[in-house]
């Protein structure tokens, strides 16, 4: 997966609490055993007017124009400022792989489920936990400005204006900032004890041969 150590993005609101996995992505679309494409079909309740399917061409497909990810102001937005509850409902690691592959690169919110939270850093996605008077007052400034960007340092654990006039921390275990400021998923972390597990590999089948000639 990318790394992540530091981003700066145009923000974009989404001002709804308790959004759930199957408005992040409906279930429809959890018919593929692919990790990708699901992109175009992030939100697609609200972004589209009509039912949505799998395989249909989502450029020909009615637009809802008062959704946020529609209007022309938000369009490339990398960072999601949410409400309370994000990505609750059921445990499907799809949601996070939906924001990410539309091109969100961090999710800000005052809580969020505990499934979609590991399964964000499971997959790059940075999910970002601030009080909500915090979140209250970035609400403003995004309605306030348009192309309100904000940057993220993951290292410092700062997220603040571009100009630095202000910024906020924020909490990161630190096995958790370690995978995402190198890029390491499950499958990653193990691969970097490659060497080990080959020698396990060798050592085991000289001290038991015939598993060599087993299925």
């Amino acid at each position: 997966m990318n790394k992540f150590t530091v981003h700066e993005g145009l923000v974009a609101p989404l001002d709804r609490a308790n959004v759930d996995t199957d408005a992040i992505i409906p279930k429809q679309f959890l018919k593929s055993i692919k990790r990708s494409g699901f992109g175009p079909n992030l939100f697609d309740e609200w972004r589209y007017l009509d039912h949505g399917e799998p395989g249909m061409d989502n450029d020909a497909r009615p637009k809802n124009p008062d959704f946020v990810l529609n209007q022309p102001r938000y369009q490339g937005a990398s960072i999601l400022l949410a409400r309370k509850n994000f990505g609750c409902g059921s445990s499907r690691e799809h949601a996070p792989w939906a924001l990410d592959q539309f091109g969100f690169r961090a999710v800000i919110a005052p809580s969020f489920a505990d499934i979609f939270f590991n399964n964000c850093y499971k997959n790059g996605l940075l999910p970002i936990v601030l009080p909500e008077q915090t979140i209250d007052r970035l609400f403003d400034e995004v309605k306030a400005f348009p192309g309100f960007r904000l940057a993220i340092d993951l290292e410092k654990q700062i997220v603040g204006a571009v100009d630095g006039s202000v910024s906020f921390p924020f909490e990161i275990g630190q096995f958790r900032k370690f995978c995402l400021l190198n890029g390491l998923d499950d499958i990653g972390l193990t691969l970097r004890q490659a060497d080990k597990i080959h020698e396990f590999e060798e050592r085991h089948l000289q001290q038991q041969p015939w598993l060599a000639n087993t299925i």
